[in-house]
């Protein structure tokens, strides 16, 4: 299966937390869309490794992606070294997409700019003819991306772009409560962290609402490009 879109998360819900909008609208308007996590989370204050992974499933569902897979690397551990970045690689050339989401170059969590970068890398290397990666035992051809996009995390980080998700704001917080082990839960008796309390989406809606404003619209969700962006036709700038 070619995706037009790869979204790739260190951790399962990094993905949804800062980029669940622009998915839910480009899935919408037919594109084939893909995320792929990097660990299961494990680390976690709060859940487990089962359930995240079950979250995961539900939030998958919800947003109506083709496909969601995980790479069981160390969470907290993993390297941006050959053996993960094949493992990206091989993703990579499986899926062709022609536009990779990554996590934000740098962020609260260590693991974070490191996923940025490990993934950033192995887009790149998996256009390389004389890297050999294998599928079902079948070797797979070379495939580079026409870009990879940062989404922001946690970090307030300047973005190169915004893209409106006004009318999908709503959905992503269904989409996030998916992850009832990580989010706000009042039934729920494990510690708090980061993103656990009540507030974190107000947090949310308030980064989407300051986007939303630069361009217009109530909601947008930013992110960070790799090059220059070309345009072909001004007038379509918001």
């Amino acid at each position: 299966m070619k995706l037009d879109i790869l979204a790739f998360g260190a951790h399962p819900d990094d993905v949804e937390i800062s980029c669940a909008g622009t998915i839910l609208k480009h899935v919408e308007m037919g594109y084939k869309i893909g995320i792929i996590d990097l660990t299961a989370g494990e680390l976690g204050t709060r859940g487990n490794k089962q359930i995240r992974l079950k979250e995961s499933e539900k939030a998958k569902e919800m947003m109506g992606v083709c496909i969601r897979e995980n790479l069981s690397m160390r969470d907290g551990f993993f390297k941006n070294d050959e053996e993960h970045q094949l493992a990206v690689i091989q993703k990579i050339r499986q899926y062709r997409p022609d536009v990779i989401f990554a996590n934000a170059p740098t962020d609260r969590h260590c693991d974070h700019g490191r996923a940025a970068q490990l993934v950033k890398d192995a887009a790149f290397l998996s256009g390389l003819v004389k890297i050999d990666t294998y599928h079902n035992g079948e070797k797979q051809n070379a495939w580079r991306p026409i870009a990879v996009y940062h989404y922001i995390q946690d970090y307030y980080l300047k973005p190169d772009f915004v893209i409106d998700i006004s009318k999908y704001f709503q959905k992503k917080i269904e989409v996030l409560k998916c992850y009832s082990s990580q989010f706000y839960n009042p039934a729920s008796t494990e510690p708090e962290t980061a993103i656990s309390g009540k507030d974190f989406f107000d947090v949310l809606e308030s980064k989407a609402r300051i986007w939303g404003r630069y361009i217009s619209v109530e909601f947008a969700e930013g992110f960070i490009a790799n090059r220059l962006l070309g345009i072909d036709d001004v007038m379509k700038l918001k």
